[in-house]
């Protein structure tokens, strides 16, 4: 049995870019990025798109992968793959892998090896009840910016807190601390993820809008990662233009005979 199935939760109706899963002017949708990426992953043995809409399940037929349709209503992605398991465990006679991944349908340069690298860190971590990935700013990035979701981490690299917010907080003379920036793709224990959905909404988790707060004040540890992340998810059509520019710079060098990219 493969060590992780990843599931990919991919809803239509995106505030800021609706539709974007689908958006194809790279000559295939972005949900197809992200899978083949995902495709790559050494310890992925099986991949599933959990969606609310019957076009982006068409869509993802149409270059061999699996779907699950699930309800329109879930507030998270977390929680629309726990609804993808249900109905697997209820069909699926062979069983499932214990860990399960969750790649976001917007992530089409998610990098495999980082895929791996987050299976192996669940893994080594055996009281975690799920993992996640962070790394340092870059140095064109903002980590003041709400956009970019931080996280503090204790000395046994569990996540303390996520925020919106700068944190840590530097006051002087204390010593340096670069913040971290989380990247959102998780890795669950598959007997957590019932747990999880089960568990009321917490104060922290609706005040940041993220919802691994709800795991921690529930008390469940989550192991952090660290690593160097260069993906980029797509939340607008300017972030979207902007990876169509990057594809097709790469696509051009690695097409160009060897005498013409020496030129």
């Amino acid at each position: 049995m493969a060590e992780a199935i990843a599931f990919i939760p991919a809803r239509y109706a995106s505030t800021r870019f609706p539709g974007k899963v689908l958006a194809d002017r790279t000559g295939c949708p972005m949900i197809q990025h992200v899978v083949e990426q995902v495709r790559q992953a050494r310890t992925i043995g099986r991949i599933i798109v959990a969606t609310d809409d019957p076009r982006i399940a068409a869509a993802v037929a149409r270059f061999k992968c699996e779907s699950v349709l699930t309800h329109d209503d879930h507030p998270n992605g977390t929680s629309r793959i726990a609804e993808a398991i249900r109905h697997l465990e209820r069909d699926d006679t062979s069983g499932l892998p214990p860990i399960i991944v969750n790649v976001q349908g917007d992530e089409p340069e998610i990098e495999p090896p980082v895929i791996d690298l987050l299976v192996d860190g669940i893994h080594s971590d055996l009281e975690a009840s799920m993992a996640t990935l962070a790394s340092e700013f870059a140095p064109h990035e903002d980590p003041a910016d709400p956009n970019i979701v931080k996280v503090v981490v204790n000395q046994h690299n569990r996540a303390m807190y996520f925020s919106r917010s700068l944190i840590p907080f530097r006051r002087e003379p204390a010593p340096r601390i670069a913040p971290l920036k989380h990247a959102g793709i998780y890795a669950y224990r598959r007997q957590f993820l019932a747990k999880y959905v089960a568990l009321p909404p917490t104060p922290l988790e609706q005040s940041e809008g993220l919802e691994q707060l709800r795991a921690i004040e529930h008390g469940h540890a989550i192991a952090v990662i660290k690593t160097q992340i260069r993906h980029y998810g797509i939340d607008t059509p300017q972030q979207y233009e902007a990876f169509v520019q990057r594809l097709a710079t790469t696509q051009t060098r690695i097409s160009k005979p060897p005498s013409e990219a020496q030129a």
